[in-house]
């Protein structure tokens, strides 16, 4: 009977995800009236795989701390959805629904993995859910954030190179990028990136000539060749990707994206060639188990051979929560924690998981596209690519596309980090769309304004619609 309902409860997950899924992107075709419905059945989605998820992993493992956790982190969940919503009602639900989901999978997964380190996830990222909540509310107070150019690069390239100071930098995996404060580790960079982007949209908001565009370029190099010191190799595609996109959407100038191309590419194999054993020897390591593998693997290429076992052994559908064997994954909380959710919950859901993080990505392209300021246009644009670069960098790495680079899973991955950072760019975002809804509202009572004013120039009576009814 157990084995029955397990069974039942895995392929029932699939289905809530596919449903949820295709909710995601039926939401930008919907008619406004209807997106209120679409948005309620997708919150009713995310508990009902919050629900099967862990009854399924107590049931295969017979863990009953997996059922102290449930009714937490379904409280949390309620309350932030609600209150969230309550406070800002004009906020995209599309980006909270998103935000909750992707939270409840990655605490579940490390439920699965580390009871240790779920714990502490779910307290740190509660605690930074709650902080990120002011920031739309703090925005709307700040007037001048477009004029901060020079606050944001100093205050970057400062919080950048703490990494460096004896007894609080440290290294990991290769790259000098964490920094460890009262027994929390922190990484800079994902902060940084923050304030990065931020510079970026500040000084091409202000940038009038081509001089100006040259200097921005300049101090963002610098960030770049910081993190090259560091060797975080990820981090510098995430920053350089969303540099040259953003230059492009200000300019809408090919010259800029083609120029930014061939610039990394020749900065890659210069570099290459001038420090192929001092800067760039673990790229290189990387790299050599990236095209082959099975040949290394006992040594570089054994984090990707296990990664591709892992995802292979699931399947479409998975082994099922509790039932696989995702411990043999090195990293499997945090870099590799996407090849533990394909070896237990499967292929399926490992797609839907990708979808699902490109839908929150057109959905925050789609609100900088719609902004009317130019500085938070920018903003949002880059915090957009920031994201999606992230995912990108993540599972092709776990996949084999590309090599490995290092980089977490956004809002699923442990790592307080990398969580915090990105639950303020989704803040900093919602502050952007509801800028837009009160920019669209401002607009229609203009238009109405318009129309009442030329109904009253004619002597109250209604302007003709078309040629029904009038003479010539």
């Amino acid at each position: 009977m157990i084995n029955l309902i397990t069974v039942g409860s895995k392929y029932m997950i699939l289905v809530f995800m596919a449903l949820y899924t295709i909710k995601c992107f039926s939401y930008f075709t919907k008619k406004p009236d209807k997106r209120k419905w679409n948005l309620n059945l997708q919150v009713f989605d995310i508990f009902a795989i919050h629900f099967l998820c862990h009854l399924t992993l107590y049931l295969n493992t017979k863990d009953k701390t997996v059922l102290a956790y449930y009714p937490i982190e379904l409280l949390i969940a309620i309350l932030y959805i609600v209150l969230f919503h309550a406070v800002y009602p004009k906020a995209s639900r599309l980006i909270i629904n998103n935000i909750t989901f992707l939270m409840l999978i990655g605490y579940t997964m490390l439920t699965r993995l580390d009871h240790g380190l779920a714990v502490r996830q779910f307290i740190l990222a509660t605690v930074c859910l709650f902080l990120a909540s002011f920031i739309p509310f703090i925005m709307g107070k700040l007037k001048n954030m477009r004029n901060w150019t020079i606050l944001y690069g100093v205050v970057g390239l400062i919080t950048l190179l703490t990494v460096f100071i004896p007894h609080v930098g440290m290294s990991i995996y290769g790259s000098r990028n964490w920094i460890q404060i009262a027994g929390i580790s922190l990484q800079p960079m994902e902060f940084v990136k923050i304030l990065f982007v931020l510079f970026v949209a500040s000084g091409l908001v202000k940038a009038a000539t081509l001089k100006d565009v040259v200097i921005n370029a300049v101090i963002a190099a610098a960030f770049m060749a910081v993190l090259a010191v560091e060797k975080d190799f990820g981090a510098i595609a995430i920053f350089y990707i969303a540099y040259i996109t953003m230059v492009y959407l200000a300019t809408s100038r090919p010259v800029f994206m083609i120029l930014g191309i061939v610039l990394v590419v020749g900065a890659v194999v210069v570099g290459y060639i001038l420090f192929k054993d001092t800067l760039f020897s673990h790229i290189s390591v990387r790299v050599e188990a990236w095209r082959d593998p099975w040949k290394y693997q006992s040594t570089g290429g054994y984090q990707i051979c296990e990664s591709l076992f892992a995802i292979g052994t699931g399947g479409f559908t998975g082994m099922g929560l509790g039932k696989g064997m995702p411990y043999y994954i090195p990293v499997n909380e945090s870099d590799f924690i996407f090849s533990a959710i394909c070896e237990e919950m499967g292929a399926i859901f490992g797609l839907c998981l990708i979808l699902i993080y490109v839908s929150g990505f057109i959905a925050m392209a789609n609100i900088a596209m719609k902004c009317k300021q130019p500085f938070f246009k920018y903003m949002t644009f880059g915090f957009a690519i920031s994201y999606i670069v992230q995912v990108f960098l993540n599972i092709g790495g776990v996949t084999k596309f590309i090599p490995s680079t290092g980089v977490t899973l956004p809002l699923v991955s442990y790592g307080i980090s990398s969580m915090f950072s990105t639950l303020i760019m989704f803040s900093m975002v919602q502050f952007v769309y509801i800028l837009v809804a009160k920019e669209g509202e401002t607009l229609e009572e203009e238009e109405r304004t318009l129309r009442a004013e030329a109904r009253n120039s004619i002597g109250g009576i209604p302007v003709p619609q078309g040629g029904k009814g009038t003479k010539e």
